[in-house]
């Protein structure tokens, strides 16, 4: 008898396990599947930052959430429809997220009196009523694994360790996912271990079949393609689209990118990323430290190239004195900071928004820098290829706050159309400048006060450089305090200068008397946006804008801010934001702020939203 599909128009699945279990490689494997199938989808990886925890306990559990729909989802959701728990560990520590009714895969073969005992379960929560409230399937994970592998030349332990595979080949049959490209995938990331490879194949093929064959699982699922625009789709993490948006801007100004960089979570990916692309000009180079990395990026941008560095929190603070450096030497700078959770070391696997005030002034002296913000894993391309064109237009260091949540989640991306990226022009001084047929270099554009940018070498255009203040056309050190009242004001007034060269705040108001506004900035994007769309579907009236530019501000906000008679500014922080906004245009906003290493849920900022508009 053919099994019931039933039709669905989004769902959450969470696979957790142990940190040794491969719930990383089984969530992005689904989730390519469920991109090359056409679901809009959103995902949240969560894993520690131990490079391996104790095996079986609560610290060691690694997850990945996806939620995927035939409609315009914005995030990975707030609590699971689907949980596959692979031991006790990760039930405990996902239960308590999952609504009544949910549906709970277990691996009963980690269920031993050892395992319950570690994570402080005295009775099996299987058999004592705990998941009553739960739609529970006991499914033997590592035994039926190990049993289809009973003829294979591999060890047991080996075997086992192939569960993940079963528990995916269940998963697609049960959401009807494609398997040819996983199963492309397998056979090129094990090509040259074929025991292994034969191992992997035939227990994702095994769990496949347990799910077309068992009467445990009577019905399976079907989520439709859902309508995006027209286009030609990818899967993307923020990381990547990253390194991307990067290389369009090498591309697109016709500067050689390098990299100066040293390996730091979550920001390692970018560096691991752009290594691959020498076909494009670029150059990587993995520095002893964070200060040799920004260092060396700082030259690469004198010698003519783009120069970029990435890091986070911790790193970012060491980078400081040369970025500086390069305030001073106005000089193109991209600095990628994908912000974790601190202070210190704090949880570098984990999100946060807190590296704003460090941004705009965590530097010695008036050090004036733009910063821009992404505000989804594909918008990371945008924003790098933004700061690219800030960089270079006006000869600054330009700062990049991503976040650990962009940084790793994924979304479909549309490919631009090359023709659609705007054309970056370095506009390198050629020849002398001043009146005489000597070089000024800080002789400035009327409309940008951008600087020349002479590349070492060039004949006639040889200048000082360095981190004492310049006199304000010949660039010799000069200690005069009026020069130097100059210098600070128009490095001021050419960042404050930007603000005419991007786009106004954008406000979607729908009914157009909405006396709320909930302004955002970064990852909570997503979050804010769907939790405004639960507010507008409950009658509420609320107007939302997000801010990609943080300084400067879009040239009209402070218009906006004053056209609602209550602003709302939900941050990862403890209202950083809200810090800046209250001291520049004497608003007093609503901030509200968790700083739990995690992104908003939707369903909490719409309460939040609902009670601030129900004050009238």
């Amino acid at each position: 008898m053919a099994k019931q599909i039933e039709q669905l128009d989004r769902v959450i699945i969470r696979f957790a396990g142990d940190s040794g279990d491969g719930m990383q490689l089984t969530g992005d494997r689904f989730t390519q599947e469920t991109a090359s199938f056409g679901n809009d989808l959103s995902t949240l990886p969560n894993f520690p930052a131990e490079i391996r925890a104790p095996a079986g306990t609560l610290p060691g559990v690694s997850s990945f959430q996806l939620h995927f729909a035939d409609h315009d989802i914005m995030t990975p959701g707030d609590a699971p429809d689907v949980l596959v728990a692979m031991n006790p560990a990760a039930l405990k520590a996902n239960l308590g997220d999952l609504p009544r009714g949910a549906t709970i895969i277990v691996n009963t073969d980690e269920f031993t009196k050892r395992s319950l005992a570690k994570v402080g379960y005295a009775v099996d929560p299987l058999t004592d009523g705990t998941l009553d409230a739960f739609k529970v399937s006991a499914v033997g994970l590592t035994s039926m694994t190990v049993a289809a592998l009973a003829d294979s030349d591999i060890s047991k332990k080996d075997a086992q360790r192939a569960k993940n595979m079963f528990a995916l080949g269940l998963l697609s049959w049960m959401y009807n996912r494609p398997t040819e490209g996983t199963t492309s995938f397998l056979k090129s990331k094990f090509a040259s271990k074929p025991d292994i490879l034969a191992a992997n194949l035939t227990a994702f093929q095994a769990g496949w079949n347990f799910g077309e064959t068992t009467e445990d699982f009577a019905v399976s699922y079907e989520i439709k393609p859902a309508r995006l625009p027209a286009g030609t789709y990818r899967n993307i993490t923020g990381n990547l689209a990253t390194a991307y948006g990067l290389i369009a801007g090498s591309q697109q100004s016709g500067l050689p990118l390098f990299l100066g960089s040293y390996p730091i979570t979550p920001a390692s990916d970018i560096l691991h990323e752009l290594s691959r692309h020498k076909r494009f000009g670029v150059r990587t180079f993995q520095a002893e430290d964070e200060i040799a990395g920004v260092g060396a990026a700082l030259g690469a941008a004198f010698g003519g190239s783009l120069g970029v560095t990435t890091t986070s929190g911790p790193g970012m603070v060491l980078k400081q004195e040369a970025v500086g450096l390069a305030v001073m030497t106005e000089l193109p700078l991209v600095i990628i900071d994908v912000q974790r959770a601190g202070p210190s070391t704090g949880m570098p696997t984990k999100t946060e928004q807190t590296d704003l005030l460090m941004a705009l002034f965590g530097r010695n002296g008036e050090s004036p820098l733009p910063v821009v913000a992404p505000s989804s894993p594909a918008d990371c391309f945008d924003a790098a290829l933004e700061a690219t064109r800030l960089a270079v237009k006006y000869r600054t260091p330009v700062v990049v706050l991503s976040d650990g949540y962009l940084a790793n989640g994924s979304e479909p991306w549309r490919l631009p159309q090359v023709s659609e990226l705007p054309v970056i022009e370095p506009g390198f001084a050629t020849e002398p400048n001043g009146a005489g047929g000597e070089f000024l270099p800080y002789l400035r554009d009327e409309e940008t006060l951008a600087r020349p940018w002479a590349v070492p070498g060039t004949a006639g255009l040889e200048h000082r450089i360095g981190g004492i203040e310049k006199h304000s056309e010949t660039g010799d050190i000069s200690y005069t305090p009026d020069n130097h009242d100059l210098m600070v004001r128009t490095r001021q007034a050419k960042v404050d200068a930007i603000a005419r060269d991007i786009p106004e705040l954008e406000v979607s108001d729908p009914t157009g008397d909405a006396k709320v506004l909930v302004l955002g900035w970064g990852g909570t994007y997503g979050s804010i946006t769907a939790g405004v769309r639960r507010v507008r579907r409950a009658g509420g009236r609320v107007a939302q804008a997000h801010l990609r530019h943080l300084n400067p501000f879009p040239a009209n906000l402070g218009e906006v801010l004053r056209s609602y008679d209550r602003v709302v500014v939900p941050e990862i922080n403890l209202g950083q934001l809200s810090l800046l906004l209250r001291g520049r245009f004497l608003v007093d906003v609503i901030g509200y702020n968790k700083v739990r290493g995690l992104p908003f849920k939707a369903e909490e900022l719409a309460d939040v939203l609902q009670e601030v508009v129900d004050r009238d």
